[in-house]
């Protein structure tokens, strides 16, 4: 194997977790960490993500994720063990075994998923979150009062989208918590109307599923046109900054859908 690989370097840091490896096998998605993979090991299979111990945003994604999942019951797929040294940190999760959630128009996943969001949105905030302010959208509003509507005490997931729904039977847990924040109870159900509409669902489909949510029923009308505003703002720019990211510009046009529907300006 080649050492410079993270599957060498972090072996010889878990095995007192995992027992003997036998092998360790990336998965497709985990972009956000320098290895996202299935360790089929002695003791396990576990789940494992690893990241360079290294300053910044994405180590702290992870002490953040680490962090959490106590907090968590039974939405998410237990915390089993980590490991932080110098130079890596690295999680172990039990393995769900399922697949991503489908959010299209037709799918019977989607009671399921308002469900699983809706169990997020009654979590309790817990201490270790309550300076984890929500900000990433506040240089998208179009002011400093818009981006107080964006505030709360609500413990919030933030990447809602349908890979972070894994389906098992009739089950839903709830993946990656890279990034939970403190903030309005609506931005969740916000980003989950705006990923239906990128599903292809109708603005006022996505928001009739949403409405199964009590933190969108009781966000005030202007919370919510200022939040999908700044959505449409920040992909812009995103799809902007890389043109060739079909992504971004799909997301960027559900946003434009979105905030037609609602009769919002963004300029």
């Amino acid at each position: 194997m080649d050492t410079d690989l993270p599957e060498s370097a972090i072996l010889p840091l878990i095995e007192e977790h995992t027992g003997p490896v036998a092998g360790i096998h990336r998965t497709e998605r985990g972009f956000s960490s320098d290895l996202t993979a299935l360790a089929d090991c002695a003791r396990g299979p576990f789940f494992v993500k690893a990241m360079r111990n290294r300053s910044g945003g994405r180590r702290e994604s992870l002490i953040r994720e680490r962090r959490i999942n106590a907090y968590l019951g039974h939405i998410s797929p237990h915390l089993l063990w980590d490991v932080e040294v110098e130079d890596w940190l690295v999680l172990g999760f039990e393995v769900v075994d399922g697949r991503s959630s489908d959010f299209a128009p037709d799918s019977t996943d989607l009671a399921l998923v308002i469900d699983a969001i809706g169990e997020i949105g009654r979590l309790s905030l817990p201490r270790i979150a309550q300076d984890w302010t929500e900000t990433r959208w506040d240089r998208f509003a179009s002011d400093s009062s818009e981006a107080e509507l964006f505030r709360g005490d609500s413990l919030l997931h933030t990447d809602i989208n349908p890979s972070n729904f894994i389906m098992v039977n009739r089950r839903v847990w709830a993946v990656d918590w890279a990034w939970p924040t403190r903030g309005a109870g609506f931005i969740d159900p916000a980003l989950l109307v705006l990923q239906l509409v990128a599903a292809g669902h109708t603005p006022g489909s996505a928001e009739k599923w949403a409405e199964r949510l009590p933190a969108w029923r009781e966000a005030a009308p202007q919370a919510v046109d200022a939040f999908a505003a700044a959505n449409l703002r920040m992909y812009r720019a995103a799809a902007g900054r890389k043109p060739d990211v079909d992504w971004l510009k799909a997301m960027a046009d559900a946003c434009q859908t979105w905030v037609e529907h609602r009769g919002v300006a963004t300029e």
